[in-house]
């Protein structure tokens, strides 16, 4: 199993819209390095739900129930899109400020790609904001 950080302004699209939906598309991802994580990820796969812009907090946690396939909302047929499920919200929402003041996860990729909507979670860094979101 691998993990993900999915990035989301709440005020579009936030956790408490995927946990009402059951599930959703995560389309329009138009950046190569963002397709390719997307065309990494694979059923069962686990997922941070970041809360950007606003909340700027990891906000729950979502697991992968569809592999990348034709994003619907790409005329070119060049991106992928794949489908989430809510698995649950974090007891406690993970503040940006106490990701970056963990040093744990000083290398995390979402610091270094920041402009990126997906990224890369090491398993040590999953335990580590599963710990800091009360789980």
């Amino acid at each position: 199993m691998a993990y993900w950080l999915m990035k989301s302004e709440p005020a579009k699209y936030g956790y408490d819209d995927l946990a009402r939906d059951g599930a959703t598309i995560w389309d329009g991802v138009r950046n190569a390095q963002a397709a390719i994580y997307l065309k990494t990820m694979r059923l069962g796969d686990r997922a941070f739900f970041y809360h950007s812009v606003t909340g700027l907090c990891v906000a729950g946690i979502a697991e992968i129930s569809r592999e990348a396939f034709i994003d619907p909302t790409d005329a070119t047929g060049r991106f992928v899109a794949v489908e989430i499920r809510p698995l649950q919200a974090l007891p406690r929402p993970v503040p940006l400020s106490a990701l970056r003041a963990e040093p744990g996860l000083a290398g995390m990729t979402l610091f270094r790609q920041f402009r990126l909507s997906v990224t890369p979670v090491t398993p040590e860094e999953w335990t580590v904001i599963c710990g800091l979101g009360g789980l």
